[in-house]
């Protein structure tokens, strides 16, 4: 069953009967501040895309990590996790000879991004949840999901935690995988991958990078895997020679060692999202609202009424899946007005 996410503006736009064009959407978390495309290469469009050694020298630089490797983002690896993870423990999938079949278990926030929830339900994996907690108790060979922050609730956990859960899935020799999809707007002692290089390189604990939505560029389809060298080879070689393409590759180069845009972004989300928050707590005064430097998440008990009256006034927003609350993105300042001038006449 596909999943439904904000970004896709055109089905929303056919249901409500109004043109792409009039809309102020804000239903992603991708900034909406993008970094400025460099002169691209031509030989970057001829040549088939290859993966330079400086740009791997430049994403460990930037993530901090002794091992990484680009993916078609990070989605697309989320997807080819399963296979990657059975064809690793042979022992969890069926005995063909006697018709035994091992469970498989996977640990999986109750409320963040989907498809990592959809992925290993596919591959057959029992699902259990958590969510202000991380597992305590775990089965042998399973596989553990983090999403920090998470999105939609904006919660976060310490490296501390990451380290008593890394430690336990150590214990049952299971896949501990960390979704940093949203980390850029924090320190660097945030992430996890830069406790990588302290792990046995047996390790089984991935962390996946997206590189669109902190730099506006999504449609880039690139995002970074940190790991240890075992995996790393393993996810190259699953990709296949061509998977990121050349003009995704040069442009997310010469981003990441970018550090002064990178501080002068960051402070215009923070500004930003502060005054998001402002306006969106003069209207809906009376809901709780989590938010970061990315998007604010507003949970309230009416969420499907007032999303649908946004969306008649031409404002898409992101109705999250439990249907209680609504996940604005940012937006330009010139788009601030129109917003306010909404939500004063539908609450």
């Amino acid at each position: 069953m596909a999943i439904l996410h904000g970004g896709q503006l055109s089905r929303v736009a056919k249901q409500y009967q109004i043109a792409e064009k009039d809309w102020l959407d804000l239903s992603t978390g991708i900034a909406p501040f993008s970094y400025p495309i460099p002169d691209i290469p031509q030989q970057a469009w001829q040549d088939l895309p290859t993966i330079s050694d400086s740009l791997i020298e430049v994403a460990k630089a930037y993530y901090q990590t002794q091992y990484c490797w680009p993916v078609a983002g990070s989605q697309a690896l989320i997807e080819k996790l399963p296979e990657l993870w059975n064809q690793k423990n042979k022992y969890c999938q069926a005995n063909v000879n006697n018709q035994l079949t091992v469970e498989k278990h996977a640990y999986l926030p109750k409320v963040g991004y989907k498809e990592h929830q959809q992925a290993w339900y596919k591959a057959g994996y029992q699902l259990h949840f958590y969510q202000d907690r991380l597992p305590t108790d775990i089965e042998k060979n399973s596989v553990v999901v983090v999403i920090n922050p998470n999105n939609p609730l904006t919660d976060t956990f310490t490296i501390e935690q990451l380290k008593t859960l890394q430690n336990l899935c150590e214990q049952q020799q299971a896949l501990l995988i960390i979704d940093e999809a949203f980390a850029d707007i924090f320190t660097s002692e945030f992430s996890f991958s830069p406790h990588l290089s302290t792990l046995k390189q047996t390790a089984d604990v991935l962390v996946l990078r997206s590189f669109g939505k902190f730099f506006g560029l999504a449609g880039l389809r690139i995002g970074f895997v940190c790991s240890n060298r075992t995996w790393c080879e393993s996810i190259q070689e699953s990709s296949g020679p061509w998977a990121v393409n050349g003009a995704a590759l040069f442009i997310s180069e010469q981003a990441l060692q970018d550090k002064t845009w990178q501080v002068e972004q960051l402070k215009r989300l923070q500004q930003q999202s502060e005054a998001m928050q402002v306006l969106l707590k003069a209207h809906l005064s009376r809901s709780r609202i989590e938010a970061n430097a990315l998007f604010i998440t507003v949970f309230l008990p009416d969420a499907p009424a007032i999303y649908q009256q946004l969306c008649e006034n031409a404002i898409y927003v992101r109705l999250t899946d439990e249907k209680n609350a609504l996940r604005f993105g940012l937006t330009e300042e010139a788009n601030i007005a129109r917003l306010n001038s909404v939500l004063a006449s539908i609450v």
